[in-house]
């Protein structure tokens, strides 16, 4: 890890501290199995209907089904989205004051509830929204391949080997989860390596 740090530099890591939780939501919801540029832009004509702003839970709710079909979004993105704006009105998604004073674990069990989000959602909620600095994602295939990169390993560990391994870098694993992404984005091993079976 040493290594890496030295090799990335200073940590890039930064929170969107301006965003609700519901919006994060939604807007994980929307990247789900698309690639970002799609997601960003279909997300540009959901925008498109609030006013000047990401559209309030009401809104959404509100918006003909012909809106969200437009937006190109499919009918289990369009219902998850539907949950959240729900939840978010019954009081079930946090506002951002209220989700500062609940812990990691009472926002995932609080969340997770929810249809179309897991635990991976929360945790990227909690690290690029809320500005957790000791989330571990261990079900990241990025931070996994990272992880495996870094320590010369033939396959990525399981997610349970990889808590165990990472809670000595506790309390600042967001920023260690950081370090593997850029671990795995980084150039591939050499050909001459043996093939990893």
């Amino acid at each position: 890890m040493a290594a890496l740090i030295r090799r990335v530099g200073r940590c890039g890591l930064r929170a969107d501290t301006g965003r609700e939780p519901f919006e994060s939501l939604v807007r994980a919801i929307a990247h789900q199995q698309l690639h970002a540029r799609a997601a960003e832009a279909m997300l540009g004509r959901l925008v498109a209907h609030g006013d000047g702003g990401f559209p309030t839970p009401s809104a959404l709710l509100a918006l003909p089904d012909a809106a969200r079909r437009a937006g190109g979004f499919s009918g289990s993105t369009a219902a998850a989205m539907r949950a959240v704006c729900a939840a978010r009105l019954a009081g079930v998604v946090p506002t951002r004051r209220q989700a500062v004073r609940l812990s990691d674990e009472e926002l995932i069990a609080r969340l997770v509830a929810l249809r179309g989000i897991g635990r991976w959602t929360v945790e990227m909620l909690l690290i690029f929204s809320l500005g957790r600095r000791d989330v571990m994602p261990v079900d990241d295939f990025g931070v996994r391949e990272g992880y495996r990169r870094i320590n010369g390993l033939v396959v990525q560990p399981k997610p349970r080997v990889l808590a165990e391994a990472t809670a000595g870098w506790s309390p600042y694993r967001s920023f260690a989860a950081w370090y593997l992404w850029r671990a795995a984005d980084g150039p591939k091993p050499p050909a001459s390596c043996p093939p990893a079976f």
